[in-house]
């Protein structure tokens, strides 16, 4: 696949809600995913550690209530793409809005690279 084409499959799985499909897919299995320091998830490497990180996430949240993801911009082996959710977090009161733009990395037909950019959320005490 082509790195549009990966873009534009990954935009379709995640619209679908389809995420694991995503990682099985298109991802490397050495791939390297990159969060802000100050989210408490920091850098991860392989789909093992993808994994711990996706559960921690959904062990936090209490309701999803809206998602949506913008169509891929693509340049050579890169993409990128915005995503915006309303989701309430376990012990908050009220939904918050977190909005991020993604970068993906491609090399021979999979991600190999993810970074996500965004302002973190205050850590629970």
């Amino acid at each position: 696949m082509t790195t549009e084409e990966i873009a534009n499959r990954l935009v379709a799985l995640c619209r679908e809600g389809k995420y694991q499909q995503v990682y099985d897919e298109l991802f490397s299995p050495d791939v390297l995913s990159i969060e802000p320091e100050e989210s408490g998830y920091g850098t991860t490497r392989g789909m093992a550690e993808m994994a711990e990180k996706s559960k921690k996430w959904n062990d936090m949240v209490a309701e999803f209530h809206s998602g949506e993801i913008s169509d891929p911009i693509v340049a050579e082996n890169f993409f990128s793409l915005t995503m915006k959710s309303r989701i309430t977090m376990k012990g908050m009161d009220h939904p918050i809005n977190m909005d991020e733009v993604c970068v993906y990395q491609v090399n021979d037909g999979k991600v190999v690279c993810e970074q996500f950019f965004y302002t973190p959320m205050p850590q629970p005490v």
